[in-house]
């Protein structure tokens, strides 16, 4: 099966799981990256190295007529991580699917990682649904679920999803996606869940040690919030122990060298990795 593929590093390990299984890629859509929180230079060089077209803007009609004239209708479109709505494609493509990071109809939205590790689900997975006219609602095609540990993180997550998105790929999509297009099923009711701002991010350490901790890792090295007195800085990793005390929550209790301690609600919350700038402000991972 020939595909154009339109994401970005993201979940560009469903590209190599296609083009391992034998499909051949015509096309890659991405978009510009900062290179910090978002990424394209492992699927760009990918591209690169097939020899295909690139294009940064967003995919548009035209861009899929371009594709019909050439190769005509049996190719298909495969969307992982595009921030993009693709529509007009019916007619152009034979097939057009999206790969999800949540077990739909569980967590439509931009990016469900972060609640999924605050919420502390026992299972997560990848789905893989045909293309709607609406976000991730799409028929379900195909999911992949796994467990999650009670200690996961952002990153554990993210890695689990990226090798759930592959073992869908290489499986069940590239051997049968045309069966598994005839028996689709529709998603019904579902839960939509926007994208996190600055509030959902930031600590409070009126909360038990585990829930601070536990949001420091939903978040990892996309940064949570934390307010030192009069100060805002942004934390990337943390420990912590329970202990009784009488000290206000909040409060900076201990220091050395980068690391500091603050009181919480049943015990202490050491910062280990923060920064008085966000990393995309800093424009480094390095602290």
């Amino acid at each position: 099966m020939k595909f154009a593929f339109a994401g970005i590093d993201f979940l560009g390990s469903v590209f190599d799981g296609l083009v391992e299984a034998g499909w051949s890629p015509l096309k890659l859509f991405t978009r510009p990256c900062d290179g910090i929180y978002d990424h394209n230079d492992v699927i760009v060089a990918q591209a690169r190295r097939h020899r295909i077209p690139i294009q940064l803007s967003r995919v548009l009609p035209a861009d899929l007529d371009a594709l019909n004239r050439e190769h005509g209708r049996d190719w298909a479109l495969v969307v992982a991580g595009y921030p993009w709505l693709v529509r007009g494609w019916h007619g152009k493509a034979r097939f057009a699917l999206n790969f999800h990071p949540s077990p739909l109809p569980i967590g439509r939205g931009p990016y469900p990682l972060f609640r999924a590790v605050l919420d502390s689900y026992e299972s997560w997975g990848v789905t893989a649904h045909t293309l709607s006219e609406n976000f991730d609602t799409g028929d379900i095609l195909a999911q992949d679920i796994f467990p999650v540990s009670p200690l996961e993180s952002h990153e554990t997550l993210l890695a689990k999803c990226r090798m759930a998105g592959r073992r869908l790929a290489v499986g069940p999509i590239a051997r049968s996606l045309p069966d598994l297009w005839r028996r689709a099923e529709p998603q019904g009711d579902g839960s939509y869940w926007p994208r996190v701002n600055d509030a959902d991010r930031t600590l409070d350490f009126r909360k038990e040690v585990a829930e601070v901790l536990r949001k420091v890792r939903a978040f990892g090295t996309i940064e949570t919030i934390a307010r030192l007195g009069e100060s805002r800085v942004y934390v990337a990793a943390a420990e912590g122990w329970t202990e009784a005390h009488r000290l206000i929550p909040g409060s900076v209790v201990h220091r050395h060298r980068r690391h500091v301690v603050v009181a919480a609600q049943d015990g202490f919350v050491q910062l280990t990795r923060w920064s008085p700038v966000p990393l995309a402000e800093a424009g480094q991972i390095g602290r």
